[in-house]
């Protein structure tokens, strides 16, 4: 009982010191992650009060919050997505890692930094310094309605490379203190018997599962999870990481509709599961000193630097800008959370030192803070770069290039321009695309209908409309549907059948997400219907009133002809 009690003891002090300290982090404008990490440390022995006791119970819960979190960043790598972003995403995510760990690994042992003498160690520190923040840049992009412009696609595109390579570091990790060939072959190997294995069972087995609990949302959750974890132990009885499992089980099931479903279920497990992972963290912050932040320091400008390096010229020869090349680099500008993963298993395998391990750490906290700040201005300080480097006669020269990061429409890969979005298929809805389809056919190509049942799919593909997934209560599963480039988005339910959230809500999350659309809702009632307009909606149908003016049109010209 006395073990118990303390476990419950210190996860109940994790969560009040890391929501205290995000809360502080949220009005300085800084990373959540900030707050949770130095609430770790403040609850930690090494440069805090020492309350927290019992670190092994807690870091095997937050190791359940890291499978979780490497789940769901698997199921955000739809690998159908990612090969329709052609050839020159795939060079610029093939290119940016193996020359940043190139040229790190390369370049350090000449800074002359008191670290990178152990065996391992300037390997850990190039690939560390190679990867982004997910949770950081999406978050930050999302919030200034930048993830659907050129720049924050080819962002997003990078990071999902650099997810996949992290994957295959992960997966020849065990190996690399006996580093034969053979051994890392039968290790990427595994890898891939565990990928087609993944993704066969997903397409010929849990599609039919799926299907068949789809008007089950907790059994899709279920399910999911379920799938995660027997991933992750066949990772781990074949040797490999339970982590890279985790990865590997969320992208066999991202090509799903439920994809997107899973992530916003599974949203709120994850947060609770990751606090307690990043506190784990901050316990092990050791007390910082000169010599440890100044060395931290360095680190990141040396990260800087290899993200101007390594990403700018490569985009700036693709043709996709100078703007866009400089605006890509500084997005991407911090350390990632993986890389702190990847740190956190190389101390297990004793690959890396624990001095190492901090200094990374507190690299990653200053680095996440530097960079909300390089994301909140990069547009003035990637046009000051751009300034400089039109002085040596590069720049942007095509209107073709200029104008390749506005929002004109957005093509969904089958040619098309899609713009007008209908949020959920019901009456409404079911009536509109009838009149369509016998009216104005052409039309069908522009729309989007974006719903949660997955049944209505093949028959709107079918009449060429594009179907997508969206639960309306969960403004997460919008992000992925083409809001940003929308002229027009209408949502033909009303708050009567809306589940979880309102229309009133629904309008502050799309004033944000389609900045430049004319937003259309439905409500019951004439008095909302006018709350609503006020607010923002360009139009608000209430179908009782056009239902009451039919009937009197219809009454009234019957009563003229008698």
């Amino acid at each position: 009982m006395h073990g118990e009690s303390s476990l419950l003891t210190d996860i109940g002090l994790s969560i009040v010191f890391a929501t205290i300290l995000s809360h502080i982090a949220r009005i300085l404008k800084q990373p959540l992650i900030l707050g949770y990490i130095i609430g770790g440390a403040l609850l930690g022995k090494e440069m805090g009060f020492g309350l927290v006791t019992d670190e092994a119970s807690i870091e095997l819960i937050s190791e359940i919050g890291l499978i979780l979190l490497l789940f769901i960043i698997g199921l955000e790598i739809n690998l159908g997505e990612l090969a329709k972003m052609g050839k020159a995403m795939f060079t610029l995510g093939i290119l940016q890692f193996t020359l940043s760990v190139a040229f790190v690994y390369s370049v350090f042992p000449f800074l002359g930094l008191p670290i990178g003498s152990e065996k391992f160690d300037l390997l850990y520190i190039a690939v560390a310094l190679s990867l982004s923040s997910t949770l950081i840049v999406v978050k930050l992009l999302q919030d200034k309605v930048e993830i659907n412009t050129l720049s924050g696609k080819l962002t997003v595109g990078v990071l999902v490379f650099q997810d996949i390579w992290a994957i295959l570091f992960m997966g020849v990790q065990p190996n690399l203190n006996n580093p034969e060939v053979l051994k890392i072959l039968g290790s990427v190997g595994k890898i891939i018997v565990i990928l087609v294995a993944s993704f066969s069972i997903s397409k010929y087995l849990l599609a039919r599962v799926y299907h068949a609990c789809s008007s089950s949302p907790e059994l899709i959750l279920l399910t999911s999870i379920m799938w995660c974890f027997v991933i992750c132990g066949v990772a781990g009885e074949v040797g490999l990481s339970k982590e890279m499992g985790a990865l590997v089980a969320g992208m066999s099931i991202a090509a799903f509709p439920y994809g997107a479903d899973v992530i916003s279920k599974l949203i709120g497990i994850r947060d609770f599961f990751v606090t307690l992972f990043f506190v784990t963290l901050g316990l092990k912050v050791p007390m910082p000193n000169l010599q440890v932040v100044s060395i931290s320091f360095a680190i990141i400008v040396l990260m800087f630097f290899v993200r101007l390096l390594t990403i700018a010229p490569v985009v700036i020869s693709l043709k996709k800008g100078v703007r866009n090349g400089f605006l890509t680099s500084l997005n991407l500008a911090q350390i990632s959370e993986f890389s702190l993963v990847i740190m956190a298993l190389g101390a297990g395998f004793e690959h890396v030192t624990d001095s190492l391990k901090a200094i990374i750490l507190t690299a990653t906290i200053i680095a996440s803070v530097v960079s909300t700040y390089v994301i909140m201005f990069n547009h003035p300080i990637a046009a000051f770069l751009a300034r400089s480097l039109a002085k040596l006669g590069i720049s942007d020269q095509s209107s073709e290039e200029k104008q390749a990061d506005g929002s004109h429409g957005h093509s969904h890969g089958d040619g098309a321009v899609r713009d007008i979005i209908i949020l959920g298929y019901f009456r409404i809805a079911r009536a509109f695309v009838s009149y369509v389809n016998d009216l104005t056919p052409a039309l069908t190509k522009r729309i989007i209908i974006a719903d949660y049942n997955p049944a209505f799919k093949d028959e709107l593909t079918d009449q060429g409309y594009k179907w997508a997934y969206a639960d309306l209560a969960h403004p997460e599963s919008l992000t992925h549907i083409g809001l940003h480039d929308a002229a027009m988005v209408v949502c033909t339910i009303s708050d009567s059948f809306l589940k979880g959230t309102n229309n009133t809500r629904l309008l502050s999350t799309l004033s944000k997400l389609a900045p430049n659309a004319k937003i259309i809702l439905t409500s019951d009632e004439p008095l909302d219907a006018k709350k609503l307009t006020s607010d923002g909606a360009h139009k608000v149908i209430v179908p009782g009133v056009i239902t009451g003016e039919f009937l009197y049109d219809y009454i009234t010209t019957g009563m003229r002809k008698v």
